[in-house]
């Protein structure tokens, strides 16, 4: 499962289904110089589509398009990425896959590509389908619907930074976080610490 973030970064975090333990974090374009935000960096920011990544038809494969008008092919495993020049003067704005693994991708300037991605024999295309079934099959077995009288919904979340599981009695004492975890860690670790300091 991948998601793309924008709190202060244009980030893109991948979990691994159903354990959820984050397998890539990385930010696109440069980090965050810190507030206050230099035009710049700004502008940077706002390039990035928030609609650019998805999976292809090869189970473990991450696309990622660039407002350089490039797709990014980033090989979860062995953490290799690799370029492909798509556009050259314009931006991509959009990505999406379609039901049968071909890459559908926007630029800025209108266009509209359906670009084919070379996977091997059809036995590859059947078993990366039978892959990604059978993870999305685990991960619904290991969870459960918030029934609807769940009005406190902190009570049905596992949190976790993709490395550990948090539980409420870790996080009301946690006060260290380091820039790397989620953003709702660096906080509850922050007010934590602010309030032993205060006491």
């Amino acid at each position: 499962m991948a998601i793309r973030g924008n709190a202060y970064d244009n980030s893109v975090e991948v979990f691994e289904l159903p354990s959820l333990r984050r397998v890539l974090t990385t930010t696109l374009g440069d980090p965050s110089p810190g507030y206050p935000y230099p035009q710049e960096w700004l502008d940077q920011m706002k390039a990035w589509s928030r609609h650019n990544i998805t999976f292809g038809p090869r189970p473990g494969v991450l696309w990622i398009a660039t407002p350089a008008g490039a797709l990014v092919e980033v090989d979860l495993e062995t953490q290799q990425a690799v370029e492909h020049d798509v556009l050259t003067r314009s931006r991509l704005s959009a990505l999406a896959a379609t039901a049968n693994g071909e890459l559908l991708v926007a630029g800025s300037g209108g266009e509209l590509m359906l670009l084919s991605v070379l996977t091997g024999p059809t036995q590859t295309r059947t078993t990366s389908r039978d892959v990604s079934r059978a993870a999305a099959m685990a991960f619904l077995g290991a969870t459960a619907e918030i029934p609807d009288d769940g009005n406190d919904l902190e009570t049905h979340l596992v949190l976790t930074n993709g490395t550990r599981t948090w539980e409420a009695e870790d996080l009301a004492t946690v006060t260290a976080a380091s820039a790397t975890d989620p953003t709702w860690l660096q906080l509850r670790a922050a007010i934590n610490k602010a309030q032993v300091q205060s006491e």
